[in-house]
């Protein structure tokens, strides 16, 4: 059995798709599975023992090309899939792409959510179809095509693995740095609307430092505007956490946040490979939907988190969410009225109680 999962979406979507996979594999131990995916998500399912080969789908480059080259791209990267003879197809990716591919990948069985729009819309391309209306978690929602196949969920953890190397790297960094019990915080997102107030995040940095008397290490993507945002955050500090910003791959970063007694943050792909590592989690969110994005918890079968405000808890994972999603511009900067009415004793009740169930 060669099966092919696609999922041309952003990292933490990608990562969350793992449960579905490591079920697939328990139900065909032979199979070879491959997986389909944008090019920079690579590393959420490179050294899974349950993937054989990943296939990287390059849009950046791929978008930059004239009309007449990427069509040239599209149909040589069809040809590649088509030639691996996959007896099924599973899109996990809502729109035409995936299910263009899935279309012609010429195997037997092929499952995916409806194409709405365009002229896919109107060509039966899935044996079976997920249900992409219901309000479910990310993992659950991938997960329903085993139940679609007729086979038993027995797996529902997400996982991320990193090589020996990494991890050395990584006690390196902290061993360099004199860090050992330490607080693992990624204050801010790509889409910065997402992100909380900047005096606010740094506040919390102080009061773990200063009150709490755990080390704060900061990380964030090798972006200017994620940057210029730690920047900010960082000029706002009375205290000295430590810089990593810009400077680990997804695998280091993974790989630190296991080591964390705690990862603090916002509605990001770092978020969700914290809460892979089993680390405790306390997410912000006031831009996006807790049912569907909140920190999954392995160790549960079932999603606790609500759309509500409030501070919420998911067994080791906990949350304080505002889901007033208006959307505004100040200073050209586009910002979610949720984020804004989040506070800091909310924030602060949320750390505490992961710090002291960490001692218990």
């Amino acid at each position: 059995m060669r099966i092919l999962v696609i999922k041309f979406r952003n990292i933490g979507d990608v990562l969350l798709s793992t449960p579905l996979v490591s079920n697939l594999k328990n139900i065909y131990p032979d199979s070879i599975i491959d997986f389909a995916l944008n090019k920079g998500c690579e590393d959420m399912v490179s050294n899974n023992p349950d993937i054989n080969n990943i296939i990287i789908y390059d849009r950046p480059r791929i978008k930059q090309l004239s009309i007449f080259s990427q069509l040239k791209e599209e149909i040589k990267f069809t040809r590649n899939i088509r030639k691996r003879n996959y007896d099924m197809v599973i899109n996990l990716t809502e729109g035409d792409r995936g299910a263009q591919l899935a279309f012609f990948s010429g195997a037997k069985i092929k499952l995916g959510f409806p194409v709405r729009k365009g002229l896919l819309s109107k060509i039966k391309i899935f044996d079976k179809l997920g249900n992409d209306k219901k309000r479910q978690h990310t993992v659950e929602k991938d997960l329903q095509f085993i139940d679609i196949l007729g086979k038993k969920i027995v797996n529902k953890e997400v996982k991320i693995y990193w090589s020996n190397k990494v991890e050395q790297e990584v006690d390196k960094i902290l061993l360099d740095n004199n860090i050992e019990k330490f607080v693992h915080i990624h204050p801010v997102s790509r889409w910065m609307f997402k992100c909380w107030e900047s005096d606010r995040m740094a506040k919390v940095i102080d009061y773990l430092q200063q009150e709490k008397k755990l080390k704060v290490v900061i990380t964030g993507a090798p972006v200017k505007k994620e940057l210029d945002g730690i920047d900010k955050i960082l000029d706002l500090c009375k205290s000295q956490p430590v810089n990593l910003s810009g400077k680990l791959t997804l695998k280091h970063l993974a790989c630190l946040s296991s080591k964390a007694e705690l990862f603090f943050g916002v509605d990001t792909a770092p978020m969700h490979m914290a809460a892979a590592t089993n680390t405790p989690v306390v997410a912000l969110f006031g831009a996006s939907y807790p049912v569907i994005w909140g920190p999954w918890n392995n160790k549960s079968d079932k999603q606790l988190f609500q759309d509500k405000d409030g501070m919420q808890t998911n067994g080791l994972h906990h949350m304080v969410s505002n889901m007033d999603h208006e959307i505004f511009y100040e200073n050209e900067v586009k910002k979610s009225k949720g984020m804004i009415l989040i506070d800091f004793e909310q924030t602060e009740q949320a750390i505490d109680k992961v710090l002291m169930d960490r001692c218990n």
